[in-house]
Formats: C-alpha cells, sequence, structure tokens
C-alpha cells in the first residue's frame, strides 16, 4: 500500500496532527518518525490534509498555547522552555512576530479564540490540553428549536432538583435498580441521587471541556448542593449553545488530548448527546419519584413552553 494511503477505518489525518503535536516531536524527521512516514511523505500528507506545513502547524499551535499560559500568569521563562525554545531570546522574538507585540506585553481578555493566530485550517489551540477545529459556518435552521431544547432540559433539571428537596433521604438514595447504567463509562446509577447528580455532573464536565477550564471537581450530591451546582453551570451552558447557534458553528470541532488516544467531538453532536442522555436520565428521575410517592408532572415541554409564555 502507498505510503499516503490511509488504511480502512483509519483517521490518518488525526494521527498525523497527533505526531506533529507530540510534546517529544520538535523536529519534521521526529514527526514523521512517529507517524511510521518519511520526512517527506509526511510533510506532503499533512500539508495536503491540513492546509499548513507541519512545523509551521506545530509552532503557530505552540505559540497559541503560550499566550493562553502568559494570560493564565506563567513567567515569560517558563513558557519559552515549555514551548520547546532554547531561550527566552528567541521565544520572544518569534512571540512578538507572532502577535505584535511582547510576552510581557501580552493581553489578559478572556475568551475562546483571545490566544488564536490566523489559520488555513481552523486548527487551534483549547486549553488546557485540546485543539479546537472551526468547521464552516452553517445555516441556521432549526437552531431555534435547539436552544429550546437545551432551556427546557435545563429548566426541567431545576425542577426535578427542587422535588428532590423534598424526598425522604432514605427514599433518595435507595437503590431501586441495581447495576442500572446509563452509560458504561459513567458508571453506576442506582438510586435518584447517583441519576441526578449524573445529570448535573455531565453539564459541568461539558461546559469545561468547551471553556477550556480545568477537570471540575466533583461536589456534594444532596439535593440543595446538586441546586448550587445547577445554577452555576446552568446559564453558562445555554450562554455557550446560543453562542454557537449565532455563529453557525455546530460543525466545529473540540479535539480533547487528554483523552487516551485523543478523540475529536463536533460541537452537534455534543449537544445532542447531553440532551439524549439528559433527557432519558430525567424521565427515569421522574419515575423513580413516583415510585418514591412524590407528585411529579410528565416535563413534557409543550406545557413547559405553556407556562413560561402564559
Amino acid at each position: 500500500m502507498p505510503e499516503d494511503t490511509p488504511a480502512a477505518g483509519r483517521d490518518r489525518l488525526r494521527e498525523l496532527l497527533d505526531a506533529v503535536l507530540d510534546e517529544d516531536n520538535r523536529t519534521l524527521t521526529e514527526m514523521a518518525g512517529d507517524a511510521f512516514a518519511s520526512p517527506w511523505h509526511f510533510a506532503r500528507q499533512v500539508s495536503r490534509g491540513a492546509g499548513e506545513a507541519p512545523v509551521a502547524l506545530r509552532r503557530r499551535v505552540v505559540l497559541e498555547r503560550a499566550a493562553w499560559q502568559l494570560r493564565e500568569g506563567r513567567s515569560v521563562t517558563d513558557v519559552a522552555f515549555a514551548a520547546g525554545y532554547e531561550s527566552v531570546e528567541g521565544f520572544s522574538r518569534a512571540f512578538s512576530r507572532a502577535y505584535g507585540c511582547s510576552p510581557g506585553q501580552a493581553g489578559t481578555a478572556p475568551g475562546r479564540d483571545a490566544h488564536w493566530l490566523p489559520a488555513p485550517n481552523g486548527i487551534h489551540f483549547h486549553p488546557p490540553a485540546s485543539l479546537w477545529v472551526t468547521g464552516r459556518p452553517g445555516q441556521r435552521g432549526g437552531d431555534e428549536v435547539t436552544a429550546l431544547l437545551v432551556h427546557h432540559d435545563l429548566e426541567d433539571t431545576r425542577a426535578l432538583l427542587e422535588i428532590a428537596k423534598g424526598c425522604p433521604e432514605a427514599e433518595y438514595r435507595r437503590v431501586r435498580v441495581p447495576g442500572q447504567q446509563v452509560l458504561p463509562w459513567d458508571g453506576p446509577e442506582e438510586s435518584l441521587a447517583a441519576v441526578l447528580e449524573h445529570q448535573v455532573w455531565t453539564t459541568e464536565v461539558w461546559l469545561a471541556a468547551v471553556e477550556g477550564a480545568d477537570h471540575p471537581a466533583r461536589g456534594r450530591d444532596d439535593p440543595a448542593a446538586l441546586l448550587a451546582r445547577h445554577d452555576a453551570a446552568a446559564p453558562r451552558w445555554l450562554a455557550f449553545v446560543r453562542e454557537v447557534s449565532r455563529r453557525g458553528a455546530w460543525g466545529d470541532r473540540l479535539v480533547d488530548a487528554l483523552c487516551d488516544p485523543p478523540e475529536s467531538f463536533v460541537l452537534g453532536s455534543v449537544v445532542a448527546h447531553v440532551l439524549t442522555y439528559g433527557a432519558h436520565r430525567r424521565q427515569l428521575a421522574r419515575h423513580w419519584f413516583r415510585a418514591a410517592g412524590l407528585d411529579v408532572d410528565a416535563g413534557d415541554p409543550i406545557d413547559w413552553l405553556s407556562r413560561r409564555t402564559s
């Protein structure tokens, strides 16, 4: 098989980007060796697939990471050596050429893209150790339905947490279906406490991913604590979805380099994932609330919207 022909079922471009951005690969030869290709074929494949030569791509993404680290308060010296430069002076020259200011003058403006440099391929550093791949702006049709579903999911979750505050502790923590799992990697969800905690935790985790924040610490799971956690995350998640809708950026990709191997997520599919399993967990919680003797509505978005607009 030719060296630049991918095997069936493999994402060859992803493998090439992994080789480009691996911390241990500083030269074209090292990158190519990690991808089991000759330097010539490796450079040809990356340039054809990403529209940017591998060394230039790595240099730009590393500088974007450096700009973010400086914004977070790291010292110029630490950032320079973490970026692979042999001297602070060499790093400062490269940074100044790219950003038009010295590292010491780097701004502190917040935002997902405040540290981005112009890119022919939409591939950018996304903190703390991921990539963001912008897609082509899509058509706007139907976005208002998505925003409505997200808004309903968040408000309905809050309503269920309010009900949980009146649930006896024994009923709240009772194991109702031993071994019950909504998703295999999330672990058991055998009680109301577990289902509602996972509902809140899912929003917190994805919000940290899209905001470029550290992996969140898992808080308490009593109803009052869950309500506080939900109220802290819900407005930011809704604002994120509305911003994606405004930009028509449903095709943007988040490459999570913390996964092993790294995983790529399309933003539209992330929102669909949260909505799908959120709806399942909310209806499961309703079923178990009824079994515990508590009154709970059907969770119908038609009724929810009617109440909001009446």
